[in-house]
C-alpha cells in the first residue's frame, strides 16, 4: 500500500496527515519562531522582487509576515478556495505574471509542503483530497471547481489521486471509534461551507464498512458570521448608509460596496474594479467624507487581512465570554467597540435559520427523521460557536452530540480511507 497524504484544502485554514502502512497517521507538522501547528492559515502572499525575476510566494504566517514588513510590495491572497467554483475568477495578474486558480493552488500547496519539510516523491503518493459538498459562492460550479482542483494536483506531479466528500473523511475518523452498528450525522462546519453527510457504519467480521445514505449542505459558515460583525460593527464607521449629493439630492451610497468590503476575501478584485473608482470619485460630493476617506485608505492598504484577524479573534472569545472588544487602530487609535455575545447571535439568525434548513433538506432527501440518527460529529472550527453547538443539541439532544479533533479530522479520515485497499469506494467522481 503506497504513501498516503490526507489533504484537508480549507477556505480558512489547510490540514495535512500522512498514513503509513499499517494505517498509522501523524499530522503534518509546521513550525515558526519555534511554535508548532498543524493548522496553515490559507493565505498566499508574493514579494515584488523586481522585473528581472519572479515574485517570491509564501505560505500561512510567513505569508502574514511578508505582508506586514514589506507593505505595498507584495501581493496578499486570502479565501482562495471561495473561487474554485466561480466561473467569473479567470485568474489574475501578479507583478506582471498571470496566475489562474490551479496555479494558485498549486504555489499554495508547493509552499505548504516546502515549509512543513515534507520529503516525498509525488508520483508514488496516494493524495486523498477532501471536497465540500457544496462550493460556496453564487452560482458555484462544481464541475469547474473539479476540474481546477485536478489540474493543480496535476501541476504538483500527483498521479494516484482520490476525491472525498470532507465530512465523510471527517465521519471515518470519528468511526474508528464506534463499537457497534450506528447511523451517524456529520456536520462539518468550516470557514466557507456547512457540509453535512449521513452515513450508516457497520461492522462484519472485523471489517469496516459505510453506506452513504445521504448528504447536503450550504455556503454559510464561520466567514458569513465574520460578515455579521464587520457589517453591524465596522461599516457604519465607513460610511454605510451615508448619502452624498447629486443634481440637487441626496442620495444613499450603494450598499454593495461595503459588502464588498465586508467580504474581505474579495477586496482585492474590489481594489482594482470600476465600482471602487467611482467610489473615490464619489469622495468629494459625499455628507461624512472622513468615513469615506477611512473606507478609501482601508481598501487602498490591503488592510483585509488585518480586520479579519481581528473580527476572528473577537468571535473566537465570544465562543467562551459573553462579551468581547473589537480594536482596530487603522479605524482610528480610539476605535473599539464591545461586542456582546447576545447581540451577535442575533445578528447569525438568519444564517442559522439556512443552515437548519439545508439539514432539513438533507434529511428528507435520504428519508430520514432525527430519531433515525444514532449520533451527531460536529467538526471544523465553527462548530465551536455556542449558538450552533445549541441548535444542534436543541434538536437531536446533548447526549447524541460528539467532537472532538475538530480541526484534523477531515484530513486524518482522508489519511485513513487511503490506505485501505477499498479506498476508491469511499471516493467520488472528480
Amino acid at each position: 500500500m503506497p504513501q498516503t497524504i490526507g489533504l484537508d484544502f480549507g477556505t480558512s485554514n489547510t490540514v495535512a496527515v500522512t498514513s503509513n502502512p499499517p494505517g498509522e497517521t501523524a499530522p503534518v507538522s509546521f513550525t515558526d519562531q519555534n511554535e508548532a501547528f498543524t493548522s496553515l492559515p490559507t493565505v498566499l502572499s508574493f514579494l515584488d522582487t523586481g522585473p528581472a525575476k519572479a515574485p517570491h510566494p509564501e505560505v500561512g504566517p510567513w505569508a502574514i509576515w511578508q505582508f506586514l514588513e514589506s507593505f505595498g510590495d507584495v501581493r496578499f491572497i486570502q479565501s482562495l478556495k471561495t473561487f474554485a467554483a466561480s466561473a467569473a475568477f479567470k485568474g489574475t495578474g501578479i507583478y506582471g505574471i498571470p496566475f489562474d486558480f490551479e496555479s494558485l493552488m498549486a504555489t499554495f500547496l508547493r509552499c505548504a509542503f516546502e515549509r512543513a519539510g515534507t520529503a516525498f516523491d509525488p508520483a508514488s503518493v496516494r493524495l486523498v483530497v477532501g471536497r465540500p459538498v457544496e462550493f460556496a459562492g453564487h452560482n458555484a460550479d462544481e464541475n469547474l471547481a473539479m476540474a481546477r482542483y485536478r489540474k493543480a494536483f496535476g501541476k504538483l506531479g500527483f498521479e494516484d489521486i482520490l476525491f472525498v466528500m470532507e465530512p465523510v473523511g471527517a465521519a471515518f475518523s470519528y468511526a474508528q471509534l464506534l463499537d457497534r452498528d450506528t447511523t451517524i450525522l456529520v456536520a462539518d462546519l468550516g470557514g466557507g461551507t456547512t457540509d453535512y453527510s449521513l452515513m450508516r457504519f457497520e461492522t462484519h467480521a472485523g471489517h469496516l464498512s459505510a453506506t452513504p445514505l445521504g448528504r447536503g449542505g450550504v455556503g454559510i459558515a464561520g466567514d458569513t458570521f465574520d460578515y455579521r460583525i464587520i457589517d453591524n460593527v465596522v461599516l457604519p464607521k465607513l460610511g454605510k448608509g451615508s448619502h452624498y449629493k447629486s443634481m440637487g439630492k441626496e442620495l444613499e451610497i450603494p450598499p454593495n460596496l461595503f459588502s464588498n468590503f465586508a467580504r474581505w476575501h474579495m477586496l482585492s478584485i474590489f481594489k482594482t474594479s470600476d465600482d471602487f473608482k467611482e467610489m473615490k470619485k464619489l469622495l468629494r460630493y459625499c455628507l461624512e467624507p472622513e468615513k469615506i476617506k477611512t473606507f478609501v485608505d482601508l481598501v487602498e492598504e490591503d488592510q483585509g487581512y488585518p480586520l479579519y484577524k481581528s473580527v476572528s479573534e473577537t468571535k473566537a472569545l465570544l465562543s467562551t465570554d459573553d462579551e468581547a472588544e473589537l480594536a482596530f487602530a487603522p479605524l482610528g487609535a480610539d476605535f473599539k467597540a464591545q461586542v456582546k455575545r447576545s447581540d451577535f447571535e442575533r445578528w447569525i439568525v438568519p444564517d442559522l435559520k439556512k443552515m437548519d434548513m439545508a439539514l432539513d433538506v438533507t434529511l428528507e432527501k435520504a428519508k430520514l427523521s432525527e430519531a433515525d440518527i444514532d449520533r451527531v460529529f460536529m467538526t471544523g472550527g465553527t462548530s465551536f460557536v455556542p449558538a450552533v453547538r445549541r441548535q444542534f443539541a436543541n434538536r437531536f439532544g446533548q447526549e447524541r452530540i460528539s467532537g472532538g479533533n475538530e480541526l484534523t479530522s477531515v484530513a486524518n479520515g482522508l489519511a485513513l480511507i487511503g490506505a485501505r485497499e477499498d479506498a476508491s469506494d469511499w471516493a467520488i467522481a472528480a
